[in-house]
């Protein structure tokens, strides 16, 4: 079972019924699925940067990730509908987690001037969504084989009814969100 599973089961339940005095152990907010997308604007003109990004993010993620298609066309950026235009991962249950204490514990770290993550990335449902501007702050990614430097978004989708309820969640999860 992953780290992060664990210590929500064992320590994070109990303080979020406590925290929002739950009556039933079902209403406490977990964590549904995370949502990596890389979205290439570039793979118009070249192709290849899709495979690279496609080889990068089963790296990062652990699963392959599934090519995304342009929906319609737009003459002024010469894309067609259909085109690839990036790529993107959903993961669940025990991968969600292995890349979730990853993403807080190695990845987060390593940027630049870190200060924190936003905590207005709330949608007003429970869902988190924060951008990343390069895939280097991952240990997975060789610095050498990388061609170009690209970034991602990762949205975690949560059963919480509130965004306070989802901030509490992932703070506790340990999401280092910086202060308002």
């Amino acid at each position: 079972m992953a780290r992060l599973k664990e210590l929500y089961e064992k320590e994070m339940i109990p303080q979020l019924i406590k925290e929002f005095s739950y009556k039933n152990i079902m209403e406490v907010p977990k964590i549904e699925k995370i949502v990596i997308n890389m979205g290439l604007g570039e793979a118009i003109q070249n192709v290849k940067i899709l495979d690279s990004a496609a080889a990068e993010m089963t790296s990062i993620a652990g699963q392959k990730p599934v090519i995304t298609k342009a929906r319609k066309s737009i003459a002024s950026f010469k894309l067609r509908e259909g085109m690839p235009i990036g790529c993107m991962v959903t993961l669940r249950k025990s991968k969600m987690y292995e890349f979730l204490d990853r993403l807080v514990n190695v990845a987060l770290p390593r940027v630049r001037d870190f200060k924190g993550v936003s905590p207005k990335g709330f949608d007003g449902r429970g869902n988190y969504s924060l951008g990343i501007k390069e895939q280097l702050i991952f240990p997975e990614i060789d610095y050498d084989k990388v061609d170009k430097i690209k970034g991602m978004n990762i949205t975690v989708v949560t059963t919480a009814k509130s965004d306070d309820e989802a901030r509490m969640l992932l703070k506790l999860l340990g999401m280092p969100f910086r202060p308002l």
